[in-house]
């Protein structure tokens, strides 16, 4: 019989990556302000809705783990809004490349004073080099002209054009992002949306809801309408 202590010498135990249910995925630390918060549900709501009956996932402030380096350093911040296409719409804690087997393949990050920066220099650089993320875009919901996207190139991002209508467009989506002036959550201000390349806005969840409301009501007052000019004729719908 052999002597296990043998076994272990020659043959070692070779531990395992952490999984998502063994990693930190909330470090405490909120988001930057409620406009923040709203403009990450503005992107992700409609998106998640988009894609419904595809394989994909849209989350945002969530952490993405791409490295044992990354999880030894505690460097556990994750985007504010992330893509990825072909995988299932399952819950996760957090998104862990060495288990899902791939990356975001879009990721938006909203600026703020405090993230500026890294969000245009280290982050980018760990998104372009580490995790290879095909597009990357920036937008600072307090100023609106600081709005920039890129897609991977080769092992380089390389700047999008803005189209005629200042749209930057995803090759991921096959979508546009725009810049779109209007209230949401009674927030009046300059949002940034998806839209399709036609230009029509990807609606809310809050929009649908609207929209079948409206429609509810002008059905209502079409059925009135016709109620009471079957009772000028003398039809009773009751009897119907």
């Amino acid at each position: 019989m052999s002597d296990p202590q043998l076994i272990e010498e020659k043959y070692p135990v070779i531990a395992l990556p952490p999984t998502q249910d063994e990693l930190p995925c909330d470090d405490g630390i909120p988001m930057e302000t409620e406009r923040h918060k709203h403009q990450s549900d503005l992107l992700i709501n409609p998106l998640w809705e988009r894609l419904k009956q595809q394989n994909a996932y849209v989350a945002g402030n969530m952490f993405v783990y791409f490295s044992l380096e990354q999880v030894r350093n505690q460097d556990f911040r994750g985007p504010d809004v992330f893509v990825v296409l072909d995988v299932p719409r399952t819950e996760r804690k957090s998104w862990v490349i060495w288990e899902e087997g791939k990356g975001p393949d879009i990721v938006i990050e909203l600026l703020s004073e405090s993230t500026l920066n890294r969000d245009k220099t280290e982050k980018k650089q760990i998104y372009q080099s580490r995790m290879r993320v095909p597009e990357y875009f920036w937008y600072d919901p307090f100023n609106p002209e600081d709005f920039q996207g890129f897609r991977l190139q080769g092992s380089v991002y390389q700047p999008l054009e803005p189209d005629e209508d200042g749209r930057l467009i995803s090759q991921e989506l096959n979508l546009a992002l725009i810049k779109w002036s209007g209230s949401y959550r009674e927030i009046n201000t300059v949002w940034l949306r998806w839209a399709t390349l036609e230009g029509v806005l990807l609606p809310t969840t809050e929009e649908i809801a609207e929209v079948e409301r409206q429609r509810a009501e002008l059905a209502e007052q079409q059925l009135e309408q016709l109620k009471q000019q079957l009772r000028e004729r003398g039809i009773d719908m009751s009897q119907l």
